[in-house]
């Protein structure tokens, strides 16, 4: 997707190919208690469409839409840096329910995987659903499908990967020596796909190489004679426009925006990062976000913070010594559930950890249904410290709050961590396994 955009900054003349994008109409205004938008961030949902019909129907048998990949792309308009968070398709989380629209039954509230929804409702259905589970405010979505993925790379004249070792997967239709070598648009696709024939068949493992490869991509547009070639870039943005589907407020002025913030852009300034995870408790097949270090990550990309770990110390050390303790955090609690009491049980627990409470009551202007502790200008800190204290809570801006947070215990309410959040490390960039698509380029064979 970041090569789609950079392409449209150099060569914005070519504005007639837009006209073969798909566009589908997303009504976010019906949906409740929305993230809110970070000014000076642009955040995309990125989605690789498994759709088996038409010309994909080569690829397989398989009834309905899935998302085969999803993440989403945070991009600094004013820098151009870019952080792409992926969500592992075997994540599971809560599924907000999604009402019935054309050619989806619509599904009710319940868990199950994150990957799931557009089967259900669409893509609109799975915008809300990435929205909800990771607190981040979406701003488009941008999918593509398996044909137009394939296109695109052969547009380019292919991508070079290192292959350490010989690969053969039937199911992702590949077989490639080990080596040093150049990636037609096939192949490509399958290296992407590629699940249980190379490492440890994990999802994860799977995101690994397309996280590899898209540093690659990325490479062999930035770093070549690509965008000098006007038939190349030509046959490039045709594959693409034909082949990508974009939410109908993502214009070409838009498009044109942020391509124009991004030129220039230097591979060290994109990060790839997969959100943290960890085997589900009861099916070892599937996996959950770890908190805190899940919850972390996404107050950061709400917070526009750097996270490609370019941050020189100075900067490194006003940020720790911003890190709020508990005794300079305000908390109002508030009780969305049926269950008696509970303000003044999660008061008493609050209290014995040093937080201030300014006082407990039931819902009067926020009631999500999910637990949501709300915070005001420069209260993010504060929020991801509670957070990381309870069990699932998730954290969101909110206008009119002034010095204090709001803890509202949804119906989902699961208590706290056992251990105290007072020494949580807010420095995210130091734990995440992500690499920047400079770094990758050193992987080479």
């Amino acid at each position: 997707m970041l090569a789609i955009i950079v392409s449209l900054a150099g060569y914005g003349w070519y504005q007639g190919l837009i006209g073969n994008v798909t566009t589908a109409e997303v009504d976010t205004d019906e949906w409740d208690d929305r993230p809110v938008n970070v000014e000076g961030l642009m955040n995309l949902l990125v989605l690789g469409s498994d759709v088996r019909t038409g010309e994909n129907a080569d690829y397989g048998d398989a009834e309905g839409e899935r998302a085969d990949t999803i993440l989403i792309a945070s991009i600094d308009v004013d820098s151009g840096a870019a952080t792409l968070v992926n969500l592992p398709r075997d994540l599971v989380v809560d599924l907000p329910g999604c009402d019935p629209v054309e050619g989806y039954e619509g599904m009710a509230p319940q868990q199950g995987m994150i990957s799931s929804a557009m089967t259900f409702g669409g893509v609109g259905c799975q915008w809300k659903v990435v929205e909800e589970a990771t607190g981040v405010h979406l701003d488009h979505f941008v999918m593509m499908d398996f044909v137009g993925f394939k296109d695109m790379v052969d547009a380019i004249g292919g991508v070079e990967m290192c292959i350490p070792e010989p690969v053969e997967d039937p199911k992702a239709q590949l077989e490639l020596d080990a080596g040093l070598q150049v990636l037609n648009g096939e192949d490509s696709l399958g290296f992407v796909r590629s699940r249980y024939a190379q490492s440890d068949g994990s999802d994860l493992s799977r995101i690994d190489r397309q996280q590899e490869f898209m540093g690659a991509m990325l490479r062999e547009v930035l770093n070549s004679d690509i965008m000098a070639r006007p038939v190349t870039i030509t046959n490039f943005l045709g594959a693409v426009t034909d082949s990508i589907t974009t939410d109908d407020g993502l214009t070409v002025d838009t498009m044109t925006d942020l391509a124009n913030s991004m030129r220039g852009i230097d591979l060290d300034q994109v990060q790839f990062v997969t959100v943290p995870t960890e085997a589900h408790p009861e099916n070892a097949d599937r996996l959950v976000m770890s908190r805190p270090e899940a919850s972390e990550l996404f107050a950061a990309i709400n917070a526009g913070a750097d996270l490609t770990g370019e941050q020189d110390e100075d900067t490194q050390e006003e940020r720790e010594a911003e890190s709020p303790e508990t005794s300079d955090v305000s908390v109002e609690v508030v009780n969305n559930t049926d269950i008696d009491g509970l303000a003044s049980e999660i008061e008493t627990v609050l209290l014995r950890e040093g937080y201030e409470v300014s006082g407990t009551g039931n819902p009067e202007t926020r009631a999500p249904e999910a637990t949501t502790i709300f915070y005001g200008p420069g209260g993010g800190s504060a929020a991801t410290l509670l957070a990381d204290f309870t069990e699932n809570a998730r954290i969101e801006e909110a206008q009119g709050l002034e010095g204090t947070l709001e803890l509202v215990a949804g119906t989902d309410w699961d208590g706290f961590e056992e251990s105290s959040a007072a020494e949580t490390d807010l420095s995210v960039t130091e734990d995440l396994d992500g690499v920047t698509a400079e770094a990758e380029e050193e992987n080479a064979c």
